[in-house]
């Protein structure tokens, strides 16, 4: 098995041939759902200074891991299906794997756990996270425009907080509705 460390440290680096290297490798996949575990996790670690204890721990991974599935589903369906370039040729595994590494500079967000750092670290985050993405998007769909592989993720990822703040309205407008 590839060193898992070299690999998350590659990734941070934005290191294209480690997402080439991943979509190839069908063994990565633990490795790659590894990463997107520990990513959101520290984004549960780092938002504990907010507040809220273990509770918000939990509710920070769980709600992190969900946004990461719905966006890495969204991002296959709009690289696949609505925008392949002739080159695209890939299956879920090959996305998932390529996506799964490019959580790493999520980490980073377990230092939120610093009181005042999250407001810093947490954007930070997200944006190195995308920049990540897309170079992962580009290999694992065989774009040759970063471009597109930018139009894909960022379509996903407004797709996504769309999605997410209906969910929020639902919840807290419900609650909201009741005061």
């Amino acid at each position: 098995m590839t060193d898992f460390k070299g690999r998350i440290l590659r990734s941070i680096k934005l290191d294209k041939e480690i997402y080439r290297e991943v979509e190839h490798d069908e063994t990565s996949l633990k490795q790659a759902m590894l990463v997107v575990v520990l990513s959101s996790i520290a984004a549960g670690v780092g938002s504990v200074p907010g507040g809220g204890g273990l509770l918000r721990l939990v509710t920070g991974t769980v709600v992190s891991l969900i946004l990461w599935y719905v966006w890495a589903f969204l991002t296959f369906v709009i690289g696949t299906k609505l925008l392949p370039s002739p080159e695209t040729k890939a299956d879920i595994g090959q996305l998932l794997r390529t996506i799964g590494f490019s959580s790493s500079p999520g980490l980073i967000r377990a230092l939120g756990i610093i009181p005042g750092l999250a407001p810093l670290l947490f954007p930070v985050a997200a944006i190195w996270m995308l920049v990540a993405m897309v170079v992962a998007v580009r290999e694992a769909l065989d774009y040759t425009s970063t471009l597109r592989a930018l139009g894909v993720c960022l379509i996903g990822w407004l797709v996504q907080i769309i999605i997410f703040a209906f969910f929020l309205l639902l919840i807290y407008g419900r609650q909201m509705a009741e005061m």
